[in-house]
């Protein structure tokens, strides 16, 4: 299966010059843990989590509403293309410890694609659960 089958193709996503303010509220606005951040020609550049938002700003004793989401974004991104094999964005995953991917076709965001997405899919299901059980067992670990 493709990831184009079980892709997002909603994307909401904000440029790098925005606050970090507007990015948490367009996360809760429509109940997302990330955005992709691009450039007004819609090239990736980043991504921001909410986790991002926390650690990055509010931890750090900034302002949300005077930082750049450039300042607080993740820049070494993991990306799939829309033909890729659902199991390899799974591997992806689970390698890289996160729940999302852009998928980008030639530089542009096109959609993202989640464990959640993998694991509707039920071709995917046992995917899924392999990715979600390394990202958490990681955690866990961490954590000690």
């Amino acid at each position: 299966m493709q990831i184009q089958e079980i892709m997002s193709n909603s994307v909401v996503a904000i440029t790098p010059d925005e606050s970090a303010s507007l990015a948490a509220r367009l996360l809760a606005r429509h109940n997302l843990g990330s955005l992709p951040v691009c450039t007004y020609d819609g090239n990736l550049v980043g991504i921001v989590t909410d986790r991002d938002i926390i650690v990055r700003c509010i931890a750090a004793d900034q302002d949300p509403r005077r930082v750049p989401v450039q300042d607080i974004m993740s820049r070494e991104l993991s990306v799939v293309s829309p033909d890729e094999d659902t199991r390899h964005a799974a591997d992806r995953m689970a390698k890289r410890q996160v729940r999302r991917l852009p998928v980008v076709e030639n530089g542009v965001v096109k959609g993202m694609v989640s464990l959640g997405d993998l694991a509707v899919a039920r071709r995917c299901e046992a995917e899924a659960a392999e990715a979600l059980s390394e990202i958490s067992e990681n955690v866990v670990r961490r954590k000690k």
